[in-house]
């Protein structure tokens, strides 16, 4: 199947050839779909809040000393992607020859709203200079239906170059006379809730690789004025992808995809690939937040209030592992109220119901079990009510060893056809966020090897084009998903006020972004 050149470009690659044939016949067996046993609600998977609870875990991250702390920021979405209405308008457009009747068109509603509302955008006067260079005026140009100057302004790379930047880098919001990046929201909110004892703020961006160099320079751009604002130093970091981590593409018959020069094709794993990033990382306490979504200061509160929550039952319980875990390696203080009482926290505390099979009879036997079972890395896990957004959310799910956790799943890892899947799907009443607070240290200070608790049974296959021949390409499991499906989950009801993302420009006119 592989020749000399093939097996060349894998080292490159820093991937074997047996990771190589294991992904081609993954394509060919394809992924089990997770069997979902009931939605996770309230009270029943989700821990519910309230004002008591909310001062109780702020306090304890509050007053927590000597924690080393990470935000960490996947960033390498393209903000390409944001702008896929107005492409799709200045192609139609120019074909119409310049009929300005197009906007009046339903198809193209969002992209009068653009237009109506352009100067409401954080980018807008940067648009404003770039046109004013060229002599020409927004007003005027509206005025005379000539959006396609001003489209261009917004995205050609001698000018604004919005089609190529990174999301992060695109200016969302106003405050006065100046305007902030995602980047720069992200900075300020680690000053506001992941400061180290020592008045450092570890923050972590994921970016693509021919990003890298503007993202340093913004963080240079930027980190001074932000580190006298609020009494701090930074210490941003970057990493890539790992070239290692992407998949090969086949064909429809599962064959090898080539390209026109005869070399194999390979595409991004998807975020999944990220937990090679995450691993790399070093901190008793990570933030995983998405690179859009932030809100300006006016309308942080609540972003900050629930982070310093989330950390703060995640302190609590990783005390109570911990405590667990230090009983266990001693035998003389392990008896069978002890083992009742651990097995009572991992099914109510802990979101994993194991099956009566794995615990055995035998102490020793059990002791093994329950201690493996604790000795995990824990995440911490905002959910939110299901208001129509996108995103996977939180179900109990049984896996293939028999156990029932908590997990988060995407609707693609659903059988669709099967009914009472699909009423458990519908059922669902949250969904996840990527608002995720992670303890990835074992109790004795050690980082866990991450890559011991990927389910890698739960990646995606998907249908793509390359030069409009089409191929099938494979994400590799997700990174809440199934780069995270053994660790220890607790799920925590947040309100819908901390998630604000930005997947289209016209969510930047969202009340919470302006």
């Amino acid at each position: 199947m592989f020749n000399k050149t093939d097996l060349l470009q894998f080292q490159e690659k820093g991937i074997s050839e047996e990771k190589v044939a294991e992904q081609i016949n993954a394509f060919r067996k394809g992924f089990p779909y997770m069997r979902l046993i009931r939605a996770a609600r309230l009270k029943d998977g989700i821990k519910p809040l309230n004002p008591e609870l909310i001062k109780q875990y702020t306090d304890r991250y509050e007053s927590a000393r000597n924690l080393d702390k990470l935000k960490f920021v996947p960033a390498s979405g393209a903000a390409s992607r944001m702008f896929k209405a107005l492409f799709e308008f200045r192609s139609a457009y120019v074909n119409s020859n310049y009929d300005p009747h197009i906007l009046k068109n339903e198809a193209y509603r969002q992209v009068s709203i653009f237009f109506k509302n352009i100067k409401k955008f954080a980018f807008y006067n940067d648009l404003r200079n770039a046109l004013a260079k060229e002599h020409n005026n927004v007003e005027d140009l509206l005025k005379q239906n000539r959006f396609c100057v001003i489209l261009d302004a917004l995205f050609n790379a001698d000018r604004l170059n919005y089609a190529n930047l990174p999301k992060g880098l695109l200016k969302f919001h106003k405050y006065g006379d100046y305007s902030r990046t995602a980047v720069e929201e992200h900075l300020v909110e680690g000053a506001l809730y992941a400061r180290n004892d020592d008045n450092t703020v570890r923050i972590h961006f994921t970016v693509s690789p021919e990003h890298e160099p503007l993202f340093r320079n913004e963080a240079h751009r930027i980190k001074n004025k932000y580190e006298k604002e609020y009494k701090i130093k930074y210490d941003i970091s970057f990493s890539i992808q790992k070239p290692s981590t992407d998949t090969v593409a086949v064909k429809t018959n599962n064959e090898p995809f080539r390209d026109n020069d005869g070399t194999i094709l390979f595409r991004p794993g998807g975020h999944g690939a990220l937990i090679e990033n995450l691993n790399d990382g070093e901190a008793d306490i990570i933030f995983i937040k998405n690179i859009d979504n932030v809100v300006p200061d006016g309308k942080k509160n609540d972003t900050v209030r629930y982070k310093k929550v989330l950390a703060g039952i995640l302190l609590e319980y990783r005390e109570k592992i911990f405590s667990y875990l230090r009983l266990l390696d001693s035998s003389t203080n392990v008896q069978e109220p002890l083992l009742a009482e651990i097995e009572s926290f991992i099914k109510n505390g802990l979101g994993t119901m194991p099956v009566t099979e794995n615990v055995k009879p035998d102490m020793q036997e059990t002791i093994k079990y329950l201690y493996r079972i604790l000795n995990r890395p824990i995440r911490i896990c905002g959910m939110v009510k299901n208001e129509g957004e996108p995103g996977g959310g939180p179900f109990w799910v049984k896996n293939r060893d028999g156990n029932i956790s908590l997990q988060v799943v995407e609707k693609s890892q659903i059988d669709s056809h099967k009914y009472e899947q699909n009423v458990i799907l519908n059922s669902s009443t949250h969904f996840n966020p990527v608002d995720i607070v992670c303890g990835t240290r074992d109790y004795k200070g050690k980082k866990f090897d991450l890559h011991q608790f990927i389910d890698h049974k739960t990646g995606f296959i998907s249908k793509k084009t390359r030069e409009g021949i089409p191929l099938k390409a494979m994400e590799l499991p997700g990174l809440w998903n199934g780069a995270m499906s053994d660790w220890n989950t607790v799920f925590v009801e947040v309100p819908v006020s901390t998630f604000n993302p930005v997947k289209t420009v016209n969510d930047l006119l969202r009340p919470m972004h302006q």
